[in-house]
């Protein structure tokens, strides 16, 4: 059984250049996966906003909707229609006061991973933090207890295992993007790699 297929042209306006339809949603990580129970986690919110450290029962009581998305993985792979639940971006900015001199987010993760959104990107609505996926509590592999989901920028930066949102005045590379990936990573802009 063939994993990935390539797009028939009904679909050029879904999957961007270079990419593979998957079946099933592959699992990419790099390092150990990272097992955090609800009762431990934290989401912290640091640099140039407002303070403050989420529970888990403060980031449930946040307006909780469903989201439909394409995926797309800078290794090439693409996953049409991926359905979560989560907190809208914008609701989660809502709740603080964000400087703005920020024009950056540094995701942080439990694993130490890091990776960099331009602000523009980062506060927009079809963005979110997703705890369930297709129904089910989002397993450790695909990034529990909670993710970030851009969804149109490459999966990389839709960082698993989010610990932190750390705003800041300039732009800084995270993990990948320090290992020579794209600082922004357009998938239809085929953004894959490129120098810091």
């Amino acid at each position: 059984m063939k994993f990935f297929e390539k797009p028939g042209p009904e679909l050029a306006d879904r999957v961007p250049p270079g990419q593979h339809l998957a079946k099933g949603f592959p699992v990419l990580t790099y390092g150990p996966t990272p097992e955090i129970n609800q009762a431990e986690w934290r989401l912290k919110l640091s640099g140039l906003v407002t303070e403050k450290s989420l529970t888990w029962d403060e980031l449930m009581a946040l307006p909780q909707q469903e989201f439909t998305a394409d995926f797309h993985c800078v290794t090439t792979w693409s996953k049409l229609d991926v359905t979560w639940r989560g907190v809208k971006v914008t609701d989660l900015l809502a709740t603080v006061d964000v400087d703005p001199q920020a024009v950056h987010v540094m995701a942080h993760c439990y694993g130490g991973y890091t990776t960099n959104v331009a602000m523009a990107d980062f506060a927009r609505p079809e963005n979110f933090l997703a705890h369930t996926l297709e129904g089910d509590p989002l397993p450790p592999d695909h990034g529990g207890p909670l993710r970030l989901v851009v969804p149109h920028l490459y999966a990389w930066k839709s960082a698993k295992w989010l610990s932190g949102l750390e705003f800041l005045p300039e732009p800084a590379p995270g993990f990948w993007e320090r290992n020579g990936y794209h600082m922004r990573g357009e998938p239809w802009a085929e953004e894959r790699y490129g120098d810091l």
